[in-house]
């Protein structure tokens, strides 16, 4: 199977077990958390400390992505924990390892 030409991904932050939590989207998901776990992003992710990704999906295309970002975004919250805990029970940090 070809890979896209491009990538999007929908995710989700939260800084820790049943914390806050963030939906957004980006069409470079490692540098997005980078710049989430250094503090780089002004904001609500700032705030609260926002910094393990605990959830994310991959789109072919912008559009795809924006939609889907944006009805999880509208979601009840035990809807969102319930899409993270399908496939991280543990709310385990995804992005644990990618920086050294």
């Amino acid at each position: 199977m070809l890979k896209p030409e491009h990538q999007y991904y929908v995710y989700i932050l939260t800084n820790k077990k049943n914390g806050t939590l963030y939906v957004g989207m980006s069409n470079n998901l490692e540098r997005r958390i980078f710049e989430h776990k250094n503090k780089l992003i002004e904001g609500f992710t700032k705030k609260y400390g926002l910094d393990k990704l605990v959830y994310f999906e991959v789109h072919p295309y912008v559009n795809d992505a924006i939609i889907r970002e944006k009805r999880i975004k509208k979601w009840k919250r035990q809807w969102k924990i319930n899409l993270i805990e399908e496939d991280n029970l543990g709310w385990n940090d995804l992005s644990h390892d990618w920086f050294e």
